[in-house]
């Protein structure tokens, strides 16, 4: 009884040590992450993914500078929506994807998985949340 209360510790400690995702969405491409305590949209990496107060839903207002510091989450030109994720077509003709509606972003000052240096960016730039 004594080696089955072990392994029973062990399998719970190793359910705690493992990141917690709660969804993939779009064949994996992007993730649900819990980073800090919040339910964060990820990319298949770990990248965060960011929302723009500027933008309107369905419509992207980040291009030329804003775009090289904010690359879009970029879909190509087979994606089709699914679920909660559309698509956005952008002036420059290319698509991207967004969440509830919000067309989604990466921060270019995030260099690692998990990172959020773009939360709150000129007060404008948010964790897309779940």
């Amino acid at each position: 009884m004594h080696i089955r209360s072990l392994l029973a510790a062990a399998a719970a400690l190793a359910l705690l040590a493992a990141p917690a995702f709660a969804a993939d969405y779009l064949d994996g491409q992007v993730k649900s992450t819990d980073i800090g305590g919040k339910m964060v949209l990820t990319d298949a990496n770990g990248m965060t993914l960011y929302i723009f107060d500027k933008d309107e839903p369905g419509v992207s207002n980040c291009y030329d500078d804003c775009a090289v510091k904010w690359p879009p989450l970029f879909a190509d030109d087979a994606a089709t929506a699914e679920g909660e994720f559309t698509l956005v077509d952008r002036t420059d003709g290319t698509k991207m994807w967004a969440y509830k509606g919000w067309p989604l972003y990466y921060w270019y000052e995030d260099t690692a998985p998990g990172d959020i240096k773009g939360d709150g960016v000129g007060g404008v730039w948010h964790l897309a949340v779940e």
